[in-house]
């Protein structure tokens, strides 16, 4: 919860412990970068803050509470060739601005696009800039 919007948000924490090698590391210090020199866009999920302590990283970020696109293309079983144009102008828009700020997602997949609620009409945003 931030304190001063009272807006609830996400904290993904690493363990050092998983943080074994300096390629571990820099996958974790890579996704930091990538995400802070992002611009806000609407379809990717916002990091809000980072820190670390003695056991672990924390990325703070907008929270997600809709799941994956994974889990809904599932759920639904079948989309209609307007739903599934939208998904995938979504994920080409997401693709296109980020090609235009020099980076490279290098793992889109359903699992890495979360819904930002519920409700059918929501968001689909890119998570996961670390690889």
């Amino acid at each position: 919860l931030e304190r001063d919007t009272r807006e609830l948000l996400a904290c993904k924490s690493i363990s050092k412990r998983k943080l074994r090698t300096a390629i571990d590391v820099e996958d974790v210090r890579r996704e930091v970068a990538i995400m802070s020199a992002l611009p806000d866009h609407p379809n990717i999920v916002r990091l809000r803050a980072a820190y670390e302590d003695a056991d672990a990283v924390h990325l703070v970020m907008e929270l997600c509470e809709g799941g994956e696109l994974f889990d809904r293309i599932v759920a639904r079983g079948h989309y209609s060739e307007r739903a599934a144009a939208a998904v995938v102008r979504t994920i080409g828009e997401v693709v296109r601005m980020c090609h235009a700020h020099g980076v490279m997602h290098r793992d889109l997949k359903p699992e890495n696009f979360l819904y930002a609620h519920k409700k059918e009409s929501s968001p689909l945003k890119a998570i996961d800039f670390g690889l």
